[in-house]
């Protein structure tokens, strides 16, 4: 005759391990993810800012062409932004500013914007074309240094 004492013994510790599975899984993905922010907030997120911001002035004179909005009101804001933050490119990109062709590039942005600024464009025509120079500039840049 058998006992009935040894599968519920043996259920009752299957349970345990599976209980002690899971918490030990909760407690990993936990750890993971604290470790991930920890790594996260050490890093230095001016860079990706930077570009992110004029990304999206460059997407909203687009924006501007595409809606056919192109007074000087609706697109000078965003030409001035773009601007001010390419006297960030620099600093944003310290182990790039001593190379040659990353201030090369960065001068040229500047030059596509001072001259939109000094002759603003004043129909959607002129903003496309400013907009392209800009994007070419971005682009030639971005194919020298972006990996």
């Amino acid at each position: 005759m058998s006992d009935p004492q040894p599968t519920a013994a043996r259920k009752s510790n299957a349970t345990r391990y599976l209980f002690l599975f899971l918490l030990g899984l909760v407690m990993g993905i936990i750890a993971t993810v604290m470790a991930m922010r920890a790594l996260d907030a050490r890093k230095d997120h001016f860079p990706e800012s930077v570009m992110q911001v004029q990304q999206w002035h460059l997407g909203q004179l687009k924006d501007r062409v595409t809606e056919n909005r192109c007074a000087a009101t609706d697109t000078l804001p965003h030409i001035k932004a773009l601007r001010t933050m390419t006297d960030n490119l620099e600093p944003a990109f310290p182990d790039l500013k001593d190379d040659a062709r990353f201030r090369d590039h960065a001068s040229k942005i500047r030059g596509v914007l001072d001259a939109a600024l000094a002759n603003p464009p004043l129909n959607c025509e002129g903003v496309g074309d400013t907009t392209k120079k800009i994007g070419e500039a971005c682009k030639a840049c971005h194919q020298d240094f972006r990996s």
